[in-house]
């Protein structure tokens, strides 16, 4: 493969930094694939642009499963809104939920308890909480933040689609070693050992609870608060939200609207979802994670965002709320309400196209390879990870190009089986914060889609918070390089230090914004909400 150095860090490059100068996403998305095709023909690459853009979708199962998924979800969030279940759960949840600061610890519990798969945490949490935050006055970028960093880091960590891959990472690293295979631990062992230096993942999720817990902001999220707080927009005006149910679908039609329209669909869409990945991953014998690894996610997200498709017919049939031919003609514009997230999801592929043909990846890492040091080795990886998260827009892809690199440098400078662990929890911690940095990752598209949040401004007022995350965890993550403390101590201290920052920089911002820091907190809903207005 022709090596194209640092060139090939300009198309992802600047399709990010298009993406948040002009807010146009899908338009900087395409410029930086068509920039990438310039670079590798050498000419007008106009034609390698949409070879990228088609393989996209035509060289991947996976990439065409996740659409087809995302097209189901779709569906199933318009008939849910057709039959009225929006506004039931809204009903019944303002009989419970009548703070800000329960409906934060609700959606950020949601987001912990759905640790199976972050896609699937998405659009629960994100379906489930967006009309309860609306009448609240919570800005839909606050809850895309809530969500976004409660799915991926949550996945992480437990039994989910991600630990196969993971696991299968630790494998690959290991066999770029000198080792035996009879000397090579077991890679299960390796990634709980990893789980506390993931550093990033844990405090990420502990940052949300104090966040809202708090009730305490800063940087955009805070003028994002204070906007809805005060004028009850939970977008701004010039936003454009991935997904506008209301305005796309208009009000339902139903005077008496039950919670089992909603409920129902959002349990079978688990519970089928559930069921498929054990049913995939099952064999004689076989512990709950050989069943984790061996399953097939995209399948059991299809087979439970169909059943939560057929589910939502039957009741409309049901219920006498809607005919047949009106339940086919709902499903038709579910589709239409997330084909702005299609396109993007299809785009930020094929920037991934890009980077792997002009191999982006490798150059960062092999900058990296070149100026390691034990001491300073965690750091690096984690913000080589970062970084490459970010250009790429994948922490799987990171995942994939870093572990094989990061476990034998860390095996040939220490021979530890522990630092590997720790290089291991590095990599993960910094591609998931660069996919959360990243405007086009699908994990961060798909948040947006499914709160109702405009990308950028996602991007926008939850870089703030995921930087501060990422700062401590490298300090962290430093002082165990140079002492080898436990970081069973080492964390606690983190979740002290963002304490303190959240409290600390949610004063400096508000007064230097002339805003009283409290201000966005209780008392929350005003007199007369109407979830409906954006």
């Amino acid at each position: 493969m022709a090596s194209y150095g640092a060139l090939s860090l300009v198309p992802p490059l600047l399709a990010i930094v298009l993406a948040i100068v002009t807010r146009k996403a899908v338009l900087s998305l395409f410029l930086g694939v068509w920039a990438g095709g310039v670079v590798f023909t050498g000419g007008f690459g106009l034609a390698k642009t949409f070879d990228w853009i088609a393989k996209a979708i035509g060289e991947s199962v996976f990439h065409a499963q996740i659409i087809i998924f995302t097209l189901l979800l779709g569906s199933a969030v318009a008939m849910i809104w057709r039959l009225g279940g929006s506004y039931a759960v809204r009903n019944w949840a303002l009989e419970w939920i009548d703070t800000k600061r329960k409906a934060g610890v609700a959606a950020w519990l949601l987001g912990i308890l759905l640790f199976f798969d972050d896609y699937a945490n998405t659009a629960v949490v994100g379906s489930t909480m967006k009309d309860v935050s609306d009448d609240l006055r919570i800005s839909r970028e606050k809850l895309s933040y809530l969500v976004d960093s409660t799915a991926a880091p949550v996945a992480t960590l437990a039994i989910s689609s991600w630990v196969a891959f993971q696991l299968s990472m630790i494998e690959s690293g290991y066999e770029a070693t000198d080792l035996a295979a009879s000397e090579v631990p077991d890679s299960v062992g390796v990634f709980l050992q990893s789980i506390p230096y993931n550093m990033y993942a844990i405090l990420a999720v502990v940052m949300v609870g104090i966040v809202v817990i708090t009730q305490r902001d800063y940087g955009e999220m805070l003028a994002a608060e204070h906007r809805a707080a005060e004028t009850g927009k939970v977008t701004r005006d010039d936003a454009r939200p991935m997904q506008d149910v209301a305005a796309e679908l208009g009000e339902p039609n139903v005077e008496d609207p039950r919670l089992l329209s909603f409920v129902l669909p959002i349990a079978v869409l688990i519970v089928v979802t559930l069921g498929t990945v054990v049913w995939t991953g099952y064999e004689p014998g076989a512990s709950a994670l050989t069943v984790a690894e061996n399953a097939d996610y995209a399948v059991a997200l299809i087979f439970g965002s169909f059943a939560m498709v057929a589910t939502a017919y039957g009741l409309g049939y049901a219920l006498g709320r809607l005919t047949l031919s009106e339940s086919v003609d709902t499903t038709i514009d579910g589709f239409g309400i997330m084909l702005t997230a299609v396109t993007i999801l299809v785009l930020a592929w094929s920037i991934g196209n890009v980077v792997e043909a002009l191999g982006t990846g490798e150059y960062v890492a092999g900058i990296a390879d070149r100026t390691l040091s034990p001491e300073l080795l965690p750091v690096v990886v984690l913000f080589t990870a970062a970084f490459i998260a970010f250009s790429t827009g994948s922490s799987w892809g990171t995942m994939a190009i870093v572990t094989p690199i990061a476990v034998p440098v860390a095996w040939n400078l220490t021979g530890s089986h522990t630092v590997v662990s720790v290089m291991v929890g590095a990599v993960f911690s910094g591609a998931i914060f660069g996919d959360h940095s990243s405007p086009i990752s699908d994990t961060t598209v798909l948040s947006a889609t499914f709160t109702g949040a405009d990308l950028v401004d996602h991007v926008r007022t939850q870089i703030y918070y995921a930087v501060t995350v990422v700062l401590v965890a490298a300090v962290l993550l430093l002082v165990w390089g140079y002492t080898r403390v436990t970081p069973l101590a080492l964390l606690p201290v983190g979740v002290l230090a963002l304490v303190g920052l959240v409290y600390g920089l949610s004063e400096f911002d508000a007064r230097r914004r002339g805003i009283d820091p409290a201000q966005t907190g209780e008392p929350a809903r005003p007199p007369t909400a109407d979830p409906g207005d954006d």
